[in-house]
């Protein structure tokens, strides 16, 4: 397969991830639809925390069965061990660090005390769809972490030849892509908001740019440490962006629907997964 296959199955692979995204405009919507959206994007974002870690620990884990078959593995369980929690560490603490800091440049209202509950709430009104604006972007960034590697793994099946393999990572990650897009707008819909046109469309460009980018990567250059950083590093922010989430229910007032949701976005990720296995992906 030519690097210009390659290079249009990794665009593909990526795209479909607008598909989804302009649910993203739609307008209002009943407090417990809103509800489920959100808890269902979390349901996503979850399952793909336990495919993400799987992935990122295998490595160490082999590197861990050659000690058991008595060969000399140590340097490469200590590489790989503090790529994974280093980059797993980094990946949620820069998120909550770079949350505060945003949030502690937002101005405080000058309120008088007769007027300062209804000030208040107006206030913390006015900052929701930032945050939601904002949470939306962080779970896009997580998501693109995650599919940079997924571009590595086309890239380097095309380079070796396996043309049938690449072709059908591509279809699997399509489809897997296309169903992540909710997770971005989950959010969205949590906190009333009605996305940007040119809100999406980076949030999108954010999230599925990486399957290209990491293609070509891939296509020129195969090294086990850097796929292990990427996906400690989406891992770390999904385990974030997963807790804010979770919040954002609990705040809503309707738990049993967010629990619902979380498991029938679970189930959806799950079933992405399975038609990726079934089609040898």
């Amino acid at each position: 397969m030519s690097f210009a296959q390659t290079t249009l199955l990794g665009f593909i692979a990526g795209a479909t991830i607008f598909l989804s995204l302009p649910l993203g405009r739609l307008r209002g919507g009943a407090p417990r639809l809103k509800s489920f959206l959100n808890a269902a994007s979390a349901g996503i974002l979850l399952f793909l925390l336990f495919e993400i870690f799987h992935q990122a620990f295998e490595p160490l884990e082999r590197s861990a069965g050659r000690i058991h078959d008595g060969q000399a593995a140590w340097g490469s369980i200590f590489g790989f061990g503090a790529v994974l929690f280093a980059g797993l560490a980094a990946g949620l603490v820069s998120l909550l660090y770079l949350g505060g800091l945003l949030r502690s440049r937002q101005r405080s209202p000058q309120i008088g005390p007769g007027a300062m509950a209804m000030a208040e709430a107006r206030a913390a009104h006015a900052e929701s769809p930032g945050v939601a604006l904002g949470l939306a972007m962080s779970i896009a960034v997580g998501i693109g972490l995650h599919n940079f590697s997924e571009g590595l793994a086309i890239g380097s099946s095309a380079k070796s030849g396996d043309s049938q393999l690449a072709l059908l990572l591509v279809i699997g990650f399509a489809l897997h892509n296309a169903t992540e897009g909710f997770g971005i707008i989950g959010p969205l819909a949590a906190g009333g908001v009605r996305a940007s046109w040119p809100f999406l469309l980076l949030a999108g460009a954010m999230a599925g740019g990486p399957t290209f980018v990491g293609t070509v990567v891939g296509f020129g250059f195969q090294n086990a440490y850097v796929s292990v950083a990427f996906l400690a590093l989406a891992a770390g922010a999904i385990i974030y962006v997963v807790a804010e989430l979770l919040n954002i229910g609990r705040k809503l007032g309707t738990w049993p629907v967010t629990v619902w949701g979380v498991l029938a976005g679970i189930v959806l990720g799950a079933i992405t997964e399975l038609v990726i296995v079934a089609a040898g992906g």
